[in-house]
């Protein structure tokens, strides 16, 4: 049976020695009372509610999945409905929440943290408190005082839960071409009519209220994405007093029939003139949804990061029990049978691969939430902003970069199994599975590539990309001249210095060609991707070997896994340099009726 334990030691080594938070939260008058013994404490707790509460009902949901009524209404899996509960009880969605709607204004660092050993727990489950938590922040920061009043209090509490509809039947990134209309009521508000799909957490049983944040067009929008506006459109009419009313003409019209995630309704929602009220200013819709757009985004990072430490749990877990052959070297068990398969090498290279990227992720992610809090609450309005590009920067990266390594660490943890692997009762077919749809919704990850290279990169002539090459930059002019550091930052350097001359190629055949972006996007992201992972082993391999009189077997592990990062991870990026320099002209050379 599967199993998981939160990854605390690993998470603290991020946190405290890594990042030094506790530093950067004391230059934060919002968090200067945030000291290291309280983030331990909310990171225990957090594990402990994600283990002993969430994990259990994992396989129950995969499973069980969601069940439509005849009325349209949803109902989760067992006790899906009893844990969430338990979660609004405890005070959890109020986290990182504004204290001025019920929050307890932790940071955005800690909510990463929560987020992520409930994805390990249980992806489908955490899906509905997440989507609420990216409702409450577009809601925040573009909702109007009525909207705020109405909304934020309930959503923080957890009481309600939110939802973000996009994708239409006949269009999924290109929010264009989306035919939701708005039709403006006397009263103010408007009636929304239109179909939206693939809708996670459309309907559901767990709170008493769905707040669902719609794209639609009003009657004089312009053609295109300039002409969409987001409303506020409840699941139930809400009174003058807050209390919760009649039906709003919304309904789940089905549930997706989905290859994983099967714990998360994930529904076709229908509005025939639904009441809802505009979310910022009109037409002016994606720049307001992008606020929750840009949390999912990270979010399905930590989606990602949690499968893919929960993956490699169970991999090394069985690696260590299960007997196959001998060892290449002569016996390692002679007391049994055959040895244990960790002993043979690819199976090492397998479970390091998913160490590494589980490792590496953490350390990124949670890099970017500290950035986050700081963009957010600096005093200095100049650290605001270098802080909230770098942010911008490295957004399509966590979701790219993590859900394409967790694909991989999930389907090499099958692997390790064997034909366990391919068999349900053991849990690794439904990582797998579950892995899959990180790397499609919330904008593809080849959407994330492009958004990368052609906005973030060379939409301001690299201007973002050199700010943050002076941060690996001066990193290797500190650490290059110890001896001992030179097998991290003689690599550090080689990938720096290409990934500059690769931008700059790529940017002069961009200024001939466009379709030089997209032909070199995808292997373009992931040769950053090693860039920032290469940069952050290092970083950690330096405190590792600081650590290194003292003979914690934690500091060599981090050792070792840097090694085997830099040995068998990093060296992937000769092959896509290769492949971005190759251009656009063998992709784009057959005519489309040739296929």
């Amino acid at each position: 049976m599967p199993q998981y334990n939160p990854p605390l030691r690993d998470i603290q080594f991020v946190i405290h020695e890594l990042l030094d938070a506790g530093k950067e939260f004391s230059k934060l008058p919002a968090y200067q009372d945030v000291d290291k013994d309280t983030m331990n404490q909310i990171i225990e707790e957090a594990g402990k509610f994600a283990s002993e509460i969430a994990f259990p009902l994992n396989q129950v949901g995969d499973q069980e999945g969601c069940t439509r009524h005849d009325d349209g209404s949803v109902t989760t899996p067992s006790g899906f409905k009893q844990a969430y509960e338990q979660y609004v009880a405890g005070g959890w969605p109020a986290l990182s929440c504004d204290p001025e709607y019920g929050g307890q204004g932790l940071p955005q660092l800690l909510n990463t943290v929560l987020y992520e050993t409930l994805n390990s727990a249980n992806q489908s489950w955490t899906m509905y408190p997440g989507l609420s938590h990216g409702a409450y922040e577009c809601l925040h920061a573009h909702g109007t005082d009525d909207q705020k009043k109405t909304y934020l209090e309930k959503l923080v509490s957890g009481q309600w839960t939110g939802t973000m509809c996009l994708t239409e039947p006949h269009c999924g990134t290109d929010l264009g071409l989306l035919k939701t209309k708005a039709e403006p009521q006397a009263d103010g508000t408007y009636a929304i009519t239109g179909t939206k799909i693939f809708i996670s957490s459309g309907d559901h049983d767990l709170s008493e209220n769905i707040v669902h944040l719609v794209l639609a067009r009003l009657p004089d929008s312009p053609i295109g994405s300039k002409g969409i506006s987001l409303f506020a459109v409840p699941k139930f009419q809400i009174g003058s007093d807050g209390s919760v009313g009649k039906p709003n003409a919304l309904s789940c019209g089905s549930l997706e029939h989905k290859m994983g995630i099967h714990g998360n309704a994930t529904c076709v929602m229908n509005f025939d003139g639904a009441i809802g009220t505009l979310v910022g200013e009109p037409h002016k819709g994606l720049n307001a949804m992008f606020v929750m757009m840009n949390a999912a985004r990270l979010g399905v990072g930590m989606q990602s990061l949690g499968l893919t430490e929960v993956a490699y749990q169970n991999s090394v877990a069985y690696a260590k029990e299960r007997l196959q052959m001998r060892s290449l070297t002569g016996a390692k068990a002679p007391e049994k049978a055959a040895d244990p398969i960790i002993v043979h090498p690819d199976v090492r290279r397998m479970l390091l691969t998913q160490r590494a990227y589980a490792e590496a992720g953490r350390a990124f992610s949670y890099w970017v939430a500290l950035m986050i809090d700081i963009e957010l609450n600096h005093p200095d309005e100049s650290v605001r902003k270098e802080t909230g590009e770098m942010v911008a920067l490295l957004t399509p990266i966590i979701k790219a970069f993590l859900t394409d390594n967790a694909f991989v660490a999930t389907n090499e943890g099958m692997q390790v199994f064997g034909g366990h692997g391919y068999i349900a009762e053991w849990g690794m077919e439904q990582y797998v599975r579950d892995a899959r749809i990180n790397m499609i919704y919330e904008g593809t990850n080849t959407i994330q590539s492009l958004d990368l290279l052609g906005r973030k990169v060379l939409g301001d002539m690299g201007k973002k990309l050199t700010k943050f090459g002076k941060i690996i930059e001066k990193f290797i002019e500190d650490e290059g001249v110890r001896k001992e550091m030179q097998e991290f930052i003689d690599p550090l350097s080689d990938i720096a210095v290409k990934v500059e001359k690769l931008t700059k190629e790529i940017g002069m055949k961009a200024m001939m060609n466009h379709e030089e972006v997209g032909a070199a996007a995808v292997p373009y992201l992931r040769v950053v991707g090693h860039l920032i992972y290469s940069y952050l082993f290092a970083r950690m391999a330096k405190i590792a070997l600081t650590n290194k009189s003292s003979n914690d077997p934690f500091y060599q592990a981090k050792l070792a896994t840097a090694r085997f990062y830099f040995d068998k991870l990093l060296p992937e990026t000769a092959m896509l340099i290769r492949q971005a320099r190759a251009g656009s002209k063998s992709l784009m050379a057959m005519p489309a009726e040739f296929f």
